[in-house]
């Protein structure tokens, strides 16, 4: 006899604080014989010992805080199956004050049902988790009216309900897959049709849960690369040089060509490494790997790797975003935060409010230049720097991000798009064009000494006659001192002035860095006398 493995899916299970959630799950749990053997009965007991009442939400509420309250503080992830799946149902809590929980337990999710009391109606969290579900990309939605008897099993109550939150979904762009009325309590449409609700002829909880597509394998899109590190070995003879991170997406195998954003870097896969593992010549999403390069490149923490053939990620400093804001203090224009978005870390500006979802009122309101806690916004933010990522809408791993404000994580959300930016870049040229104007000079040379010759350092003596040299400068130990040199010599030159640095014991990797952070001015290294002699002809000594 053949056996079929069944397929996995996550989904999670949300909705207004008190509207059922828990009793849905445990109610699912109970039905489809997936608790397991003498849980249910130690339930009732437990309950008849303390006389309270029964609740199948006790099946979930593992905490003693969430038994004793009766509500979900943590999320809480339950096994069941179905004949036509397993399930990893993530039970995420509905109080407002634990919305943070609940963004992390959706964000996992592939699919979700959103639960609503038929009695309460719709409430502020039942808008703004059906906001939050869209944000994280969540796009196969089963909405859940709970608790049909306490309104009579009142088809108008269930279609007032329906029609009020489709017209709620269809602004922020959100479909949901089927409207589902049910009891979770009585049993009434979770498992089979409801003798109580004839009108209703569309499937029952269960079936429409079952109705999910599951979503294609990461394996299948373009691939993605946040680059954590780079390690290179010395030792017996070891040169290699490995560029590690987490396939988020997608395959890679030796002999690809890559490319590295936002720096545009390319070469190809040489060898894909491993720590105590057979050889491979693939890899795919969800792994952790190293991959040596056919050319030795200088790229860093907060790269993107993705191959040359297929569809490359966007690269901007300044992005169209939605953000779910938790921090403490609101966030507010002219103040720095830290946006981190896969391995990369940049500080970025709060630049305009575009709209905020009114949760209360279902709607946009006006616009400030604050976002209060807990609330949900379309914003545009200007980064430092240039950063790679993905619209969600095509990969969401390389889309979401956090912002952190005084070393706590403080908000989240997804980049929608990237933004031109060329006022800012035509301002900065002015500036620039300006000060070389002013001083009636074109941009300083920045010349290199990087040879063991006493005769390099006269080169600098050489042109002291004629022209404004600086230097010769030197470089403070390591990465960040090489950096913060780059950057001094970068504004020196740029103000027209010839600056020489002296580096030694400089490497190939050494010399990239300093050749890609100073690309648009000009440069001349500088290794052997005749190379400065050279040089300070050219240069006009």
């Amino acid at each position: 006899m053949t056996t079929i493995e069944k397929t996995r899916m996550d989904i999670v299970i949300v909705g207004h604080v008190d509207h059922g959630k828990s009793t849905v799950i445990g109610r699912l749990l109970a039905d489809t014989g997936s608790l397991p053997e003498g849980k249910l009965e130690s339930i009732r007991e437990y309950c008849a010992r303390n006389a309270r009442p029964f609740e199948y939400a006790f099946l979930l509420d593992a905490l003693k805080d969430e038994q004793a309250q009766g509500i979900t503080i943590d999320t809480a992830r339950t096994f069941f199956k179905s004949s036509t799946r397993d399930y990893v149902i993530i039970d995420a809590p509905g109080h407002i004050e634990f919305l943070k929980n609940m963004v992390t337990g959706a964000a996992r999710a592939e699919a979700a049902v959103l639960v609503i009391d038929a009695k309460e109606g719709i409430q502020e969290n039942s808008k703004r988790h059906g906001y939050l579900l869209s944000m994280l990309g969540i796009k196969q939605i089963v909405v859940a009216v709970n608790k049909m008897d306490l309104v009579d099993y009142s088809r108008e109550a269930f279609e007032n309900i329906r029609d009020e939150y489709v017209a709620f979904l269809a602004r922020i762009g959100a479909t949901p897959r089927f409207f589902v009325p049910i009891a979770a309590f009585p049993g009434e449409g979770m498992i089979g049709p409801s003798d109580k609700m004839p009108w209703y002829k569309g499937p029952d909880l269960l079936a429409a849960v079952d109705a999910f597509e599951k979503a294609p394998p990461k394996d299948n899109q373009p691939f993605r690369l946040p680059v954590q590190d780079v390690y290179k070995f010395t030792a017996r003879g070891d040169d290699r040089r490995i560029t590690t991170g987490r396939v988020e997406s997608g395959t890679l195998r030796v002999g690809d060509k890559v490319i590295f954003y936002p720096s545009l870097k390319s070469s190809t896969v040489k060898t894909i490494e491993a720590f105590s593992a057979p050889v491979r010549t693939s890899i795919e999403a969800g792994y952790s790997t190293g991959v040596t390069l056919s050319s030795q490149l200088y790229v860093g923490r907060g790269e993107l790797m993705a191959r040359a053939d297929e569809t490359p990620p966007q690269v901007a400093d300044r992005v169209r975003a939605n953000v779910f804001w938790m921090g403490r203090a609101p966030l507010r224009m002219g103040k720095d935060y830290l946006l981190k978005l896969g391995s990369a870390k940049v500080t970025a500006r709060l630049e305009r409010i575009n709209y905020k979802i009114d949760a209360s009122e279902s709607g946009g309101d006006a616009t400030t230049d604050l976002v209060e806690r807990h609330d949900v916004a379309d914003v545009v933010l200007v980064l430092r720097k240039a950063i790679a990522f993905d619209p969600t809408s095509l990969l969401e791993a390389t889309g979401r991000f956090v912002i952190v404000d005084d070393y706590e994580i403080a908000g989240g959300g997804i980049i929608r798009e990237g933004l031109a930016d060329e006022a800012r870049k035509a301002a900065e040229a002015e500036r620039v064009g300006t000060t070389l104007w002013a001083r009636e000079a074109k941009p300083g040379t920045v010349v290199f000494l990087a040879g063991d010759e006493p005769a390099l350092d006269g080169a600098a003596d050489l042109l002291r006659a004629k022209h404004p040299v600086l230097g010769p400068l030197k470089a403070d130990a390591g990465a960040d001192g090489l950096a913060a040199l780059a950057d001094t010599l970068f504004h020196v030159a740029t103000a027209g002035i010839t600056v020489f640095a002296r580096l030694d014991d400089l490497d190939e990797y050494d010399v990239e860095s300093l050749d890609v952070r100073l690309a648009s001015v000009p440069r001349r290294w500088v290794r052997t006398a005749d190379e400065a002699a050279q040089v300070a002809k050219e240069l006009g000594a």
